[in-house]
């Protein structure tokens, strides 16, 4: 693969913010016995060079609000949002439920002044072993629960909490190509529901980043940074293996080295020309304690080099 060496060439590249999250530190669950622990990650983070991060899955950080405030100051450490999964495409029930689960991350949020809240679409296989959990495939009913309940969702969200939501689209999941995100821009409400754009599983799904920031540049207003091998990718698409199974292959790599190409997409997310968090992701999970800290590193490094910021001096 060739490696661009090029930087980009808007200076509005400084409005973007770089945050990063536990996902880059293989945490994918609140408390599993293939993760680091809460206090190792914030420890890193801020060893790392990092000034910003997410709260990760949630109940993985500290879920009082006076001890998670305490924690992130003493590190210097501010939120940029959290995460939470629903399966809106099921219905009224699950919508219920999502409002509780999404309302309790929203107060937490609020506490610690964090105003996005990432709404990930349930996986169709599992997380751990990658089994099929139901169909990939979308009928129009479920389609249509999927737009109400994201609208009502995030309109619930904002009126309440004064919390944004924003859509993250994801492989394994009903929205996951680019015609499907695309798509789910168009039907829902602009006014209450905007795009976490994850440019590495964008790519994984073979969608273009810089094209849909280009059609859609309103309702970009957080953004994932991450990068795939499209070799890995291939082979695991050719094998219909799960993204479980990809990442344990590899399929996300640190920056330069996968899809897509960081400077051109830095340049269309500069030509907003407004603030936005950009929070970097790199899939590891299950991964040794003692692997993501110089990955960090040398990534912080490497969008610092891009004029992409604020992070400290970096140890590595």
């Amino acid at each position: 693969m060739t490696v661009p060496n090029h930087s980009p060439s808007s200076p509005n590249v400084a409005k973007l913010t770089l945050g990063t999250a536990p996902d880059s530190w293989g945490v994918w669950f609140p408390q599993d016995d293939h993760q680091v622990g809460w206090k190792q990650y914030l420890d890193e983070v801020a060893l790392a060079g990092y000034l910003y991060t997410e709260l990760g899955p949630q109940g993985f950080l500290p879920q009082d609000p006076g001890q998670l405030r305490d924690e992130l100051a003493k590190r210097n450490l501010t939120v940029t949002g959290g995460t939470v999964f629903a399966g809106l495409h099921k219905g009224n029930e699950a919508l219920a439920k999502a409002k509780e689960d999404f309302g309790r991350e929203a107060r937490l949020l609020r506490e610690v002044g964090a105003a996005y809240l990432v709404h990930l679409p349930e996986q169709y296989t599992d997380m751990h072993g990658g089994a099929l959990t139901e169909s990939a495939d979308i009928d129009p009913e479920q389609w249509s629960s999927l737009i109400s309940g994201t609208n009502e969702l995030a309109r619930y969200l904002l009126e309440e909490f004064g919390v944004s939501l924003v859509f993250h689209p994801h492989a394994d999941t009903h929205v996951d190509t680019q015609e499907r995100i695309e798509r789910f821009l168009s039907d829902t409400d602009p006014q209450y529901v905007n795009l976490c754009l994850d440019t590495g599983h964008i790519a994984y799904c073979h969608g273009d980043n810089v094209q849909i920031v280009e059609r859609f540049p309103e309702r970009i207003t957080y953004v994932h940074l991450k990068q795939v091998d499209p070799a890995v990718r291939d082979r695991v698409v050719a094998e219909k293996l799960p993204l479980s199974e990809a990442v344990k292959r590899g399929a996300m790599v640190e920056p330069p080295y996968g899809e897509p190409a960081m400077p051109p997409l830095l340049d269309a997310l500069a030509k907003l020309d407004r603030d936005v968090f950009c929070v970097i992701e790199q899939d590891l999970y299950p991964v040794a304690p003692d692997v993501p800290l110089p990955i960090a590193a040398r990534t912080a490094g490497y969008f610092a080099a891009c004029g992409v910021g604020p992070t400290r001096r970096w140890p590595y």
